[in-house]
């Protein structure tokens, strides 16, 4: 099971209903965000998950309203009386970015692990009990985008654990990837357990053009969340100059993907009523959600 949770979806500024992009994942007990523009820890009370599970923080790119929340944040991580290690992911650069951001809070009750992640294909760490994949977008600076992978292990074979004879107590040991020992024999998962099956994904793309094979990038998402900073078609030479995508681009990427459901964020400050171009995307994809802060899904595992 995976909880997802669009903290903010405003772009280049915060607006007094609309807080800046942020995305916060949970999964068994344990928290990940994805960008902490300015604000974030305001709406991550305000949806009230708390702070002191939070183990890793990626970012997009570093552009202030990406990042600029940081301090505050792990300052409020830290009165939450958190004492273990916290990570931070990110493109080249974000130790230099994080020690600067960090001068203001200088005195935290944990350590702060930095990995800088290339601009380019084919990377992955593993975070928060989840595959972490990062692809490089085309902005204005480094960028990149990320998708999350919760695995989910094989089904538990009830006959062959007891063709094999394996001791009933060792059942859920065995499932949890344990292996053991007991009187001269050796038990291992894989004798009990059968392959992997398909587990859940999310991915979350922002401040880019679409760059070429983002759509094998994110395929089969169960959730694509991608910025859409302009919903009017006739703001696409705008998005252009700026390497940003509108509405229409992020739909036509989901549909290539095949991905289940798309919410779009990172709106411009001008669009004050981003639902009014809903169709623009959903005529392309159907299965469009216009982002709210901090609308929110508990993503399950297929049966």
């Amino acid at each position: 099971m995976l909880d997802v949770a669009l903290l903010g979806c405003g772009g280049m500024m915060p607006l007094p209903n609309r807080y800046l992009t942020s995305l916060c994942l949970r999964t068994n007990g344990s928290m990940m965000l994805i960008d902490t523009g300015e604000g974030t820890q305001v709406t991550m009370k305000l949806l009230g998950w708390g702070f002191k599970n939070i183990d890793a923080i990626c970012f997009t790119h570093f552009h202030a309203d990406h990042i600029s929340g940081l301090p505050g944040l792990l300052l409020t991580i830290g009165n939450s009386c958190r004492s273990e290690p916290l990570t931070l992911v990110g493109p080249p650069g974000l130790g230099r970015v994080a020690q600067s951001l960090l001068v203001i809070a200088p005195e935290l009750p944990f350590d702060i692990n930095v990995i800088e992640m290339e601009h380019k294909k084919g990377q992955t760490v593993e975070l928060c009990g989840m595959q972490l994949s990062a692809y490089p977008m085309v902005h204005r600076i480094k960028c990149l985008g990320y998708s999350v992978y919760l695995a989910r292990a094989g089904k538990f074979d009830l006959e062959r654990a007891k063709a094999l004879d394996i001791p009933v107590n060792f059942w859920n040991r065995l499932q949890k990837g344990e292996i053991i020992e007991h009187e001269g024999r050796v038990y291992t998962p894989d004798m009990v357990m059968g392959g992997a099956r398909r587990g859940i994904k999310v991915s979350y793309c922002t401040d880019s053009r679409p760059p070429n094979g983002l759509d094998d990038f994110v395929r089969d998402s169960d959730l694509f969340v991608c910025e859409g900073i302009y919903g009017e078609n006739d703001k696409l030479d705008k998005a252009v100059e700026h390497r940003h995508m509108i509405f229409r681009e992020a739909a036509e990427i989901a549909s290539s993907a095949n991905v289940r459901e798309l919410w779009l964020t990172h709106f411009s400050p001008a669009l004050t009523q981003p639902e009014a171009f809903r169709a623009n995307a959903a005529d392309i994809f159907p299965n469009t959600v216009i982002g709210r802060d901090r609308l929110s899904t508990t993503l399950t595992f297929e049966d």
